[in-house]
């Protein structure tokens, strides 16, 4: 089990958690958390015992403690600025997207080669992409969304790394791999998406069968 999986857990604990305290809940089981996420109580004690989340079998867990101790681990205590590359589509959506206010994380700049989608004096300015690297040394960022068709995936890799760039979210068709110096977590929407169709393909067609089963 990656720390990965675990990280992209203690997120969703999070979201639920912020639900229950807007609910007025003080206090949360670990079996409360557990059932609306369709996982075992054992896993999330699990995940809080590896983290150095306490709690106690009677009293539970306070929501309040365990929201403080989940923002310490992701770093959601401080902001983190992050920046854009490859103003498309893609790009626009990410940098329209309220929720990353959420997770402490706040997209500062984005960064595009074409003239026509520079707009320097918004509340995120889109910068020519001559600009990038002298920006991120500048302002110390250690994370990038890389957003660009995949013929500038390469090219654009290279920047970032010349920046300093510590890690990548890579929405492109190309996988890239990571390395000593910089973290690079590869996310291919139509990857995703067909192996969706796939499970649920399968989950159907043994639905069907065990209902012909049944007759």
């Amino acid at each position: 089990m990656t720390i990965q999986n675990r990280i992209g857990r203690l997120l969703s604990y999070k979201h639920l958690l912020n639900r229950f305290r807007s609910l007025g809940m003080v206090k949360i089981f670990s079996d409360n958390i557990a059932d609306p996420l369709g996982i075992s109580a054992s896993l999330v004690r699990k995940d809080f015992g590896m983290f150095g989340i306490t709690g106690n079998q009677k009293g539970g867990y306070i929501i309040n403690n365990v929201l403080t101790k989940i923002d310490e681990i992701l770093g959601s205590n401080e902001t983190q600025e992050v920046v854009l590359v490859g103003v498309g589509r893609i790009g626009e959506a990410l940098m329209s997207y309220k929720g990353f206010y959420n997770d402490g994380i706040r997209i500062v700049a984005g960064f595009d080669i074409d003239v026509k989608k520079i707009r320097e004096n918004e509340d995120i300015p889109v910068k020519p992409i001559e600009e990038m690297e002298e920006y991120i040394r500048n302002n110390k960022i250690k994370v990038a969304i890389m957003a660009v068709p995949d013929i500038a995936a390469q090219q654009t890799l290279e920047i970032l790394k010349s920046s300093n760039i510590q890690g990548i979210l890579n929405f492109t068709p190309v996988r890239f791999k990571s390395t000593d110096d910089i973290i690079i977590n590869n996310f291919n929407i139509e990857s995703e998406l067909v192996n969706l169709i796939y499970v649920v393909n399968k989950h159907r067609k043994s639905s069907q069968k065990l209902n012909t089963q049944k007759k």
